[in-house]
Order: structure tokens, then C-alpha cells, then sequence
């Protein structure tokens, strides 16, 4: 790897080489490396691009990183990857993508990633998106993830956007089982004119399955972003969405927040508020010493940590 691609590594999986256990990482459309564990099995697709990851059941406290990196301009890729997890596991799964574009041309990068969780197996899914490069093309992402819970199983998704992205698209579609529970969690930053848009859809389809939706977003300059979230409550359940932005400059914000109880026993709530930093917020930190500018860092940094 060069050095633009080491430092797009380390931003979207916090790795400064390669890791230990599976993994596999993708570079300007090829393989750039891949290995297989004892429990944890990664099979190039034959059929189109992407790869099936296979994790034995009973696997334990082990992590797979799959991250995707972009270095040429005008390179477009859609690429599909299925996890097939077990019974009884309890893994991370890290992937994440990061475009350096110093071109003119786009470079796009659409992932959709597939999840089949076993029942009473335990996954956390982390996913970051980085854009860098001085160039004028454009740098997108459109990730799009399928997840199925069976019965007992609880998966946490952590998706981070900060910097450097022009344009996304995010679509995320969920069933879960009996007793099944899903955690997503949302950060993301515009900054520029730079548009983002998400779309959550679950279906609460088993007795006593759960959900809680949480994104919170920063839109800065002349950027857009539009959030979307579908709740689905087909049996005894519960469901919580919640929808938390910061609004600056002439940036535009819309939370789309829905929610359908489909039976007598579905419990679901929904939140969004959108607003400005308070003045006082800021009055109170520059009296410490900070300028405006350097108070307004510190209190979207502690928004979204």
C-alpha cells in the first residue's frame, strides 16, 4: 500500500496495517488481500463482485475487517457481500470505505451487504465513510445493508460519515425474529454542498423483537441531508426512532420519521428535533477563551461523539 491508502486504512477501520484474523481489503476494484481463520471463512463470489463470509457457529469474541479503499478517479464499483453467521456467536464485524479522488472525474463506490444472523448469536457492525483528495470529481457512496435476525439474536450498527463525502445514499432494511433486537446508531457531518440521505426501514415481525433508531447529524455551509425512518410493528413488540440535527449556515435538514402498528400489542415511538447551537452554549464557552469558531468545534465534536 502507498501512503494515501494506509491513511484511507486507518480512517475507515483504525488500522495502521494489517489486521490479525479475517479480513479481506479491496483496493480500486481488486483484491488487495484476504485471509481466513480457523472459525471465520471469506469465498470470493463467482457469479459478480464481493465475497460470502462464512462464521462457524459458537464463535466467539472474533472480528472480521472488510474495508474498501478508492485511490483512482472515475473507478464506479458495486460490489455484494453476504455474511452468514451462525448460532451462538458473538463477533465485530468492521468494514467501511475511503475515496481519495484528486481527479475530476467521479469515483462511486455502492456496497450491499447481506446478514443472515443465527439465532442467539450477538454482532457488532461498524461501517465509516472518508472522502479526501484536492481533486474536482466527486466522491460517493451509496451503501445498502439487508439484515435478518432470527430468534434471540441482537446486532448493534454503528455508521459514521464525517468528512469529505459528496454524496450518499444509505438504505438500510431489517426483519427481526422472536425476541430479536437491532441498535442502530447514526453520525454524520455535510459540510460544502454535499447532499445525504437515509432511509431506515424495519420490520418487527416477532413476538417481543425491538428496535431503537438513533441518528445525529451536523449540516454545515450549503449541504443537504434528509433522514427517513420506517417502523413496522407486526406483532408484540417495541420501536423507538429518533432523529437529533444540528442546522448552520444554509444548510437544509428534514427528518421523515414513520411509524405503523400493525397490531394491538406494538409499542412505537418516534422523535426528531432540529435546531441551531445555542447562543448561550457558545457565550458560555468563550468566556473560558475560546473564539466562536473554535466553540462551535467543541460543541459539534461533544454532539457527536
Amino acid at each position: 500500500m502507498d501512503e494515501i491508502q494506509k491513511t484511507l486504512l486507518m480512517q475507515v477501520a483504525d488500522l495502521h496495517e494489517v489486521p490479525a484474523g479475517a479480513y479481506n481489503i479491496r483496493s480500486n476494484g481488486e483484491s488487495a488481500g484476504r485471509h481466513s481463520t480457523e472459525h471465520i471463512e471469506i469465498v470470493p463470489k463467482e457469479d459478480k463482485p464481493g465475497i460470502d463470509i462464512y462464521i462457524k457457529s459458537g464463535t466467539q469474541r472474533e472480528s472480521v475487517h472488510i474495508p474498501v479503499l478508492m485511490t483512482q478517479t472515475g473507478l464506479k464499483e458495486l460490489v455484494y457481500n453476504d455474511f452468514h453467521i451462525g448460532e451462538n456467536c458473538d463477533i465485530t464485524i468492521i468494514a467501511g470505505c475511503g475515496i481519495h479522488n484528486s481527479g475530476s472525474q467521479a469515483s462511486e463506490h455502492s456496497g450491499i451487504h447481506s446478514f443472515f444472523v443465527g439465532k442467539n448469536s450477538r454482532v457488532k457492525y461498524v461501517e465509516k465513510h472518508y472522502g479526501s483528495g484536492e481533486g474536482t470529481g466527486e466522491r460517493v457512496m451509496n451503501p445498502e445493508t439487508i439484515v435478518n435476525l432470527d430468534e434471540n439474536s441482537y446486532m448493534e450498527m454503528d455508521t459514521v460519515q464525517i468528512r469529505g463525502v459528496d454524496s450518499t445514499d444509505r438504505v438500510t432494511r431489517a426483519k427481526l425474529a422472536k425476541n430479536a433486537q437491532l441498535i442502530i446508531k447514526e453520525k454524520l457531518m455535510t459540510h460544502g454542498k454535499q447532499k445525504a440521505t437515509t432511509h431506515f426501514y424495519v420490520d418487527l415481525d416477532g413476538e417481543d423483537s425491538s428496535t431503537n433508531v438513533i441518528s445525529r447529524s451536523v449540516a454545515k455551509e450549503d449541504s443537504e441531508q434528509t433522514f427517513y425512518s420506517h417502523i413496522n410493528g407486526n406483532n408484540k413488540c417495541a420501536g423507538h426512532s429518533e432523529c437529533d440535527a444540528i442546522i448552520m449556515d444554509n444548510a437544509v435538514v428534514r427528518a421523515i420519521p414513520e411509524i405503523t402498528a400493525n397490531s394491538i400489542d406494538a409499542s412505537l415511538i418516534h422523535e426528531a428535533a432540529i435546531g441551531k447551537i445555542a447562543g448561550e452554549q457558545l457565550i458560555k464557552l468563550m468566556t473560558l477563551g475560546l473564539t466562536e469558531a473554535q466553540a462551535e468545534e467543541q460543541i459539534v465534536n461533544g454532539f457527536l461523539k
